[in-house]
């Protein structure tokens, strides 16, 4: 392993990778945020779907004869699982991969399809870490970590030299993290580039362990963590992504999963992009102003595609819900004839589509005439949902 990150490592990695890795492309991105020149740098796009084929297949270039014979090891919520296994395959290499066994079943089909063995264990990513590093002294492999590795620091490193090519004089970059893996290495190789270039952290509200870790100015571990942003769920950054973070990321921030499923809804609708949760952060970052990027040149590392499609129907909704796209109203009626006309009426001359109605008497206790009515719309945005509720109180309607 090579003891320190530096920039010709990284052009090294660079000239390993490119006949194994896509040099994903970069996308103009206006109606994400109208006052700021946005990018997206497309690793959803990439082989196995996400980035981390970059650093796990140069560490395993990197590997002796010796260390190859015997196999390697790696733990990963999913996408450095695909990764490795990809890497593994194409080098000749047994790869054991220990995964949580919450991991989403089309990640775990994903890396099987890659001919690699899994192991499943019980918990979140630290608890895999734990059995992988078992595993790792009683067999002899190899571990190959997902992040705390100067290798795969700078395989990951190569989508920054990537980007200095392709936008030259870019202001900004925004990065998501989780164990801080990709942003050390584009943190690193870029400010080595051009050191005025801003570069962003963000991770999910319900994992904020290296924004919490650089605030305190050591490394902290969380008690939990809660996201739909599975690929980002890491409870400990790295001790050498800390230092590298704290050297060359300029400020994290976070965002919640609601803005995450926005940032996930506008990818696909407006780019025909599909991002998992913790390739959505930077994007969200930037629709709901975590970070000041007016007039700015910028660009976001949309790092995964591999969402779980089993939940994908869930993530929209609740991307309509925080666009405004979508909205429930909870209305007080009288039972008799008419009403039901005068609310569809109401919404329908405010442009409103209905989607669904719920009608039920008042429970025991209230007005014996009173009745409840839910609906759930469709609607344009905040200020359409305002028009419609104005509209309806102004009728006389009462609203709960």
């Amino acid at each position: 392993m090579s003891s320190k990150l530096t920039l010709d490592n990284i052009y090294k990695a660079s000239y390993v990778l490119k006949n194994v890795v896509r040099k994903t492309g970069v996308i103009y991105a206006p109606k994400l945020k109208p006052d700021t020149e946005l990018y997206l740098k497309t690793e959803n796009l990439q082989v196995t779907g996400s980035f981390k084929v970059r650093g796990a297949y140069y560490k395993m270039s990197q590997l002796t004869d010796e260390e190859k014979a015997k196999g390697v090891i790696a733990c990963s919520a999913g996408n450095h699982a695909q990764g490795v296994a990809l890497a593994a395959q194409k080098n000749g290499i047994k790869a054991t991969i220990c995964l949580p066994d919450g991991a989403p079943i089309s990640k775990i089909e994903a890396t099987k399809s890659y001919g690699a063995e899994i192991c499943l264990v019980n918990g979140v990513y630290d608890d895999a870490y734990k059995k992988a590093l078992e595993l790792r002294d009683e067999k002899g492999y190899t571990f190959i970590h997902p992040f705390n590795d100067p290798d795969v620091i700078a395989g990951q490193g190569t989508i920054a030299l990537e980007l200095y090519e392709q936008i030259p004089d870019l202001d900004a970059v925004i990065v998501p993290i989780g164990g801080g893996g990709l942003i050390s290495g584009v943190a690193f190789a870029i400010k080595q580039l051009n050191p005025n270039v801003k570069v962003y952290g963000v991770q999910a509200a319900g994992a904020p362990s290296m924004k919490n870790s650089l605030a305190d100015g050591k490394i902290e571990t969380l008690s939990s963590v809660k996201t739909i942003a599975d690929g980002i769920a890491v409870k400990e950054p790295g001790d050498l992504t800390y230092d590298i973070c704290s050297k060359y990321v300029d400020e994290v921030v976070t965002v919640t999963d609601d803005e995450i499923s926005a940032a996930i809804l506008a990818l696909m609708e407006q780019h025909k992009l599909v991002a998992e949760g913790a390739g959505a952060v930077p994007v969200a970052a930037v629709m709901f102003d975590k970070i000041d990027l007016k007039g700015k040149k910028a660009v976001c590392v949309v790092s995964g595609g591999n969402i779980d499609v089993t939940i994908l129907s869930r993530v929209i909704a609740r991307g309509l819900l925080m666009s405004g796209r979508s909205c429930h109203f909870n209305i007080e009626l009288v039972d008799k004839p008419g009403q039901l006309l005068k609310v569809s009426k109401i919404i329908s001359e405010c442009g409103g589509n209905v989607t669904a109605v719920y009608h039920e008497h008042a429970p025991e206790g209230s007005d014996v005439n009173g009745c409840y009515l839910t609906v759930t719309l469709e609607t344009r945005n905040f200020e359409h949902i305002h028009t419609i509720k104005k509209a309806l109180t102004d009728a006389g309607l009462k609203l709960f």
